[in-house]
């Protein structure tokens, strides 16, 4: 592996600008390649770099350039080719959650990557927040009964997401992080039961086929109890994410900027200013520069688990039973 490491990115949105400006800040790191949905967009998403290509077309981009990894930032319905045609290169890649809209194209790329050993890492960000890990480690020290969470805010304003086909609703595209987080101070979800409806939405955006609220009754391994709901009904700037625990010892409350303890003796908040999308890009540069993926902790293999859980709520809905989840 070089010294210094070439890397390249599919997408031209938000997240592709994040995680660019976190990786020109790297000195091991040189951005060199982008590929968009259209020459025009690749172009001037490159030009605010030094010395970045852009290409419309992926196998084009990974034949010319020598690239040591890939960022994939795209919407839930554009994954499937791009990371198979990259684990057939021997590419490491990050990607993005979610890992699809189903369930179908995550496990062909599943069962592609489990012929090989790839370095992949999912942007699942809480995980990496201070926060988090004071969290993870408060709960092993208690006994935990049940957990109440929820993800609410507006709708996004673009074509794909407001599409079932194209993002897989809410609870499979939003609300994912919070499923993730569960499972990560938590442990694994054994079944999900859910509702979901279409309130609001529909009637004042064309084109809506996405349920607009949802509730998922879950049950983990432990024996715990969970509930996480979403809705996308809220006006601009109004909305809560987050998750309380409710154990032997008190409640604690998860919020993305702050971790509330409150037990008999009293209540003690933690603010968070860590930022988990640098640290999230520093293990997975670390693990290509080193081998060492142990400072990676949400793998394309383990984010598998979290889609089979968003997506068995789904199924849920369509069947109006509890989704048995298996790993």
């Amino acid at each position: 592996m070089a010294l210094t490491l070439k890397i390249g990115m599919v997408g031209t949105g938000y997240f592709s600008k994040l995680h660019c400006g976190i990786l020109t800040t790297f000195k091991e790191v040189q951005l060199t390649a982008v590929c968009g949905t259209s020459k025009e967009k690749a172009t001037i998403f490159a030009s605010e770099y030094n010395n970045v290509s852009g290409y419309d077309n992926l196998t084009e981009m990974l034949d010319a350039e020598q690239l040591d990894a890939v960022y994939i930032c795209v919407p839930p319905m554009a994954h499937g080719e791009i990371e198979l045609e990259l684990v057939k290169r021997n590419i490491p890649f990050f990607v993005e959650k979610p890992l699809g809209a189903d369930l179908l194209t995550p496990s062909t790329i599943l069962k592609e990557l489990e012929r090989k050993t790839l370095i992949t890492s999912v942007g699942y960000h809480f995980r990496y927040k201070e926060s988090v890990q004071m969290l993870k480690a408060t709960l092993q020290e208690q006994q935990l009964g049940m957990v109440l969470g929820q993800w609410s805010g507006g709708m996004p304003m673009v074509s794909w997401w407001r599409n079932q086909d194209g993002s897989g609703g809410q609870f499979i595209e939003q609300t994912t992080h919070m499923v993730d987080l569960l499972r990560y101070v938590c442990g694994e979800i054994d079944e999900v039961f859910a509702y979901y409806g279409n309130q609001i939405m529909h009637k004042k955006v064309d084109a809506v086929t996405v349920s607009d609220v949802g509730t998922v009754n879950m049950k983990l391994s432990s024996g715990a109890v969970a509930n996480i709901s979403n809705t996308c009904i809220l006006p601009s700037g109004v909305g809560r994410t987050g998750l309380t625990f409710y154990t032997d010892q008190g409640i604690i409350d998860f919020a993305p900027d702050k971790l509330t303890i409150q037990t008999p003796n009293g209540k003690v908040e933690h603010l968070d200013k860590s930022n988990p999308y640098i640290i999230e890009n520093e293990a997975f540069i670390h693990a290509l520069l080193t081998g060492d993926s142990s400072r990676i902790l949400s793998s394309y293999q383990d984010a598998y688990k979290t889609q089979i859980a968003t997506v068995g709520a789904l199924y849920s809905t369509e069947n109006g039973t509890p989704t048995k989840l298996l790993f």
